[in-house]
């Protein structure tokens, strides 16, 4: 297993100083330091992951790069990232006008990058856990983990919800008035899990054992 102390280092400090700069001029403080205390959760983790040998340095980098997109959305509440402000100076194009979008899209991306930036870490952590060494099966444990993890992940978004206001709990979960936005970010995160593992398979198509 790839062990490269010094991107995990950099991956590390990185995030940390990511939160810092997400930290000014909040929108709101309640859901925010919600959001952020997940961050610290799961990045202690994947620090300990990496420690015990259940995840590589490249797993540990793409579960930071996860971090970044996260600690962006959660700095704005997830329902006011302002992509469209960004494409718009970047590239003079609206998003939303572009794909006919009601509503803010970015947590969309987060679940969907839930999905692909962290099988890889998924795959090793079933391998080293379950000493399981088929290819096809470590990706078909993966997969359940990313489809349990998704759910999981929402009933206790639901659950934390619940304790709130209803003014707090919008802020906090980010549905922007969609019925169906639990089982939408659930079916995005296995789309990138699908992704991550049609990867996987091309890159092992001629060989029986993930190589990690």
């Amino acid at each position: 297993m790839l062990r490269n102390v010094k991107s995990v280092v950099v991956s590390t400090m990185a995030v940390l100083i990511v939160m810092v700069l997400a930290s000014i001029e909040l929108l709101e403080w309640s859901s925010y330091l919600l959001h952020q205390l997940g961050t610290l959760l799961f990045l202690a983790l994947m620090l300990g992951a990496y420690r015990y040998g259940y995840i590589s340095s490249r797993s540990y980098v793409l579960a930071a790069i996860f971090l970044f997109i996260h600690i962006i959305g959660a700095r704005y509440l997830y329902s006011y990232v302002p992509y469209d402000d960004w494409t718009q100076q970047l590239f003079s194009i609206s998003l939303s006008e572009l794909f006919g979008w009601q509503r803010n899209m970015y947590d969309r991306l987060v679940h969907f990058s839930y999905g692909l930036l962290l099988f890889f870490a998924m795959i090793e952590s079933s391998k080293s856990i379950f000493k399981v060494q088929s290819s096809k099966l470590l990706i078909a444990i993966a997969l359940m983990i990313n489809m349990s993890s998704s759910l999981l992940y929402e009933l206790l978004e639901w659950g934390i919800a619940a304790t709130l206001s209803p003014e707090a709990a919008e802020a906090y979960n980010g549905q922007q008035g969609d019925v169906w936005d639990a089982h939408k970010d659930m079916a995005l995160a296995l789309l990138g899990g699908l992704i991550a593992a049609a990867i996987i398979l091309f890159q092992t198509r001629k060989r029986p054992i993930i190589k990690l």
